[in-house]
């Protein structure tokens, strides 16, 4: 009976409602059982089939079934509606905001003048090499003229590993007869590198610094090739033209030896904590190399020479950036690198 078909169509449809996740579906659904073409429609046919007086009587519940099947549809709607404005709202992305601001590391003002350097020194053919920060006594020492009777050590007081013939090196010079015995002559290289000394620390003296070593082998080397070579450097550093001066010095690895001094940039020569009022900042010592140095290197001294210094990049640093205070630069403090 249509009756019947009527009850079950509305059962049928009561289930697919239930079912439904999402509005796309529950308008197909709505389509299939009360749209013109749809379930309800078609059995609706059927009534020209039956006596007037009954056709009424089934009309009326045709038309209450529809009217519940409807406001069931009404209701689903809301409620998924309302879940998917919500998942919108959690997924809904501002197109035109600013993107947000990526935190990325700084480099150490430090690792900024090294990676300079190395640029500019490797423009001139140099290498740039690494060693050990434990080293022994013999390439620290030893066989940079510095036997182990000699005072000069005492002025570079260091951390030495107790039983053991090892101490955290004092300079890259350590290097230096390492790359001649590796590399033989002719030869250009700097080695980069962290350093240690038993210091009492101020604004100008750390226990942890980092030098640049650099060396020069070849035939017929003079102080003119020396004070090229370092005027190249502090030009491309500075990018400008810097005064310097040279003054005797003694280190036992180099003969003739010199301290080459820079104005002091960051009170313009007229004196500071930093340069300790002299206007004058002692930048790196350097020279000639010993005849003694090359033997350890096993170079001849009478068929090679060259010239070595000892670049402090920390001092560098503090000149180039106008930090006043070399403590800085190890101290851990983000406010401080986040400025480079």
């Amino acid at each position: 009976m249509i009756q019947d078909e009527l009850q079950k169509l509305k059962e049928r449809a009561l289930k697919s409602i239930g079912g439904i996740s999402n509005l796309e579906q529950l308008r197909n659904v709505e389509i299939q059982y009360l749209g013109r073409k749809g379930d309800l429609t078609q059995i609706l046919k059927k009534l020209s089939e039956l006596p007037a007086e009954e056709r009424s009587k089934v009309g009326s519940v045709a038309n209450q079934i529809k009217q519940e099947l409807t406001k069931e549809f009404e209701k689903a709607e809301r409620v998924l509606g309302k879940r998917e404005v919500n998942k919108l709202e959690e997924e809904w992305i501002d197109v035109t905001a600013s993107k947000p601001k990526r935190w990325l590391g700084h480099l150490n003002p430090i690792s900024i003048i090294q990676y300079e350097l190395e640029d500019i020194f490797t423009s001139m053919g140099f290498m740039v090499l690494d060693g050990p920060e434990l080293e022994s006594d013999y390439y620290n020492f030893e066989s940079l003229n510095i036997p182990s009777w000699h005072p000069a050590r005492e002025s570079q007081d260091t951390f030495y590993v107790e039983g053991e013939d090892l101490v955290m090196r004092t300079q890259t010079s350590a290097l230096q007869v390492r790359a001649m015995k590796k590399y033989g002559a002719p030869f250009r290289g700097i080695f980069p590198g962290r350093c240690f000394r038993n210091e009492a620390t101020d604004a100008s003296h750390e226990h942890t610094f980092y030098q640049m070593e650099g060396l020069m082998i070849d035939k017929n080397i003079s102080i003119a090739n020396l004070i090229a070579v370092m005027k190249a450097l502090l030009r491309g550093v500075f990018k400008r033209d810097v005064k310097i001066r040279l003054r005797p010095g003694y280190f036992p690895f180099v003969e003739p030896g010199f301290e080459l001094d820079i104005n002091c940039l960051i009170c313009g020569g007229k004196g500071c904590s930093v340069c300790k009022q002299s206007g004058w900042l002692e930048l790196l010592p350097c020279g000639m190399v010993h005849p003694n140095v090359l033997k350890f290197g096993g170079l001849d001294p009478k068929e090679w020479s060259g010239f070595a210094f000892g670049l402090g990049l920390t001092r560098l640093a503090m000149m180039k950036y106008g930090i006043d205070d070399i403590r800085l630069f190890c101290g851990g403090d983000l406010r401080f690198l986040n400025q480079f």
